[in-house]
Order: structure tokens, then sequence, then C-alpha cells
């Protein structure tokens, strides 16, 4: 079975054989289904009416556990986003009734953003129809196949996982 990342190592091949174009075998194949599952993912997000970011959020809240409840700042560590950019999607979300802000008893001067009902059912079931759509797209592999392929992902995602920023 050919791909698109072969015709195009082939041609690099052919132009630049003094180069060593084998990374390009691996991550632009990365690199392309990185494009594909994006695409997938949003229409999948699209179904339940929300955006990829708005899942980011409700689905971060939702795996807090109960009360369903976190800090700005713990929602700035999950979703990789600035200051600003998350103060920017809590008022949407909550605009929207997905969220609310409540007082933070710890701190007079803080807040937590708590999951409301409604949140709550967006996100479990965005979910559920995200797995669904990954399951397919994982369907021609065997499960030895993912497990080995999810291993060799882990090696190269950890260190930027795991570096301080």
């Amino acid at each position: 079975m050919e791909d698109e990342v072969d015709r195009l190592v082939a041609a690099w091949r052919r132009e630049r054989p003094d180069l060593d174009v084998e990374p390009l075998e691996v991550l632009s194949r990365v690199s392309r289904l990185a494009r594909h599952l994006d695409r997938a993912r949003r229409l999948v997000f699209a179904e339940h009416r929300l955006e990829p970011w708005e899942f980011d959020v409700l689905t971060a809240l939702r795996r807090a556990g109960s009360p369903y409840q976190l800090s700005p700042g713990q929602l700035l560590t999950q979703t990789l986003v600035t200051s600003g950019t998350m103060t920017n999607r809590i008022d949407r979300l909550a605009k929207r009734g997905l969220v609310e802000r409540l007082p933070d008893p710890s701190d007079r001067r803080g807040v937590l953003v708590r999951l409301t009902g409604s949140g709550k059912e967006h996100a479990d079931a965005a979910l559920a129809g995200l797995l669904a759509r990954e399951r397919e797209l994982l369907s021609d592999l065997t499960v030895s196949q993912r497990r080995d392929l999810a291993s060799l992902l882990r090696v190269l995602t950890a260190p930027f996982d795991n570096t301080p920023s």
C-alpha cells in the first residue's frame, strides 16, 4: 500500500539523493494524520454544537471530578492558552450556560469555574461521539498494533509534555 508520503519521499530521494529524507517517512505521516484527525474532531464537535476549544475547557472541568470545577489558572495549565484567552473563553462558555463562575472559598480575590449540568451533558455527549469516531479511524489496526503505536508515539511526545515552558 502506497500513500502520499511515499510519493513525496521518492521525489526527494530522486531530486536530493545527498540528503537523508528518512525523518519525512515518520513525521510527514504524523503531520498529515494530525490534519485529518483535526478535521474529523471538528466535525464531531460541530455535531454537538461545540468548538474544539470549548470541548477542551469543558472536558478539563469534567475530568476534574465532582464538583467539576477548577481555577482559571488550572484551566490555563491544562489547555495551554494565555490568561486573556482563557478569560474570554470562560466568558463565552458562561454566556452559553455551560459554565459558571463562583467565588473561591480559599481565596477572597479568586474565582472557580464550575461546569453546569448543561455543560456536563455537552462534554459527555461530545466525548462519546469523539471516541466512536476515533475508534472508527483506528479500526484497521489490531489491538496489538494500537498499543505499539501508542507506545511509540509516547516516546516522541513525552519530551515535549515534560519540558517546562
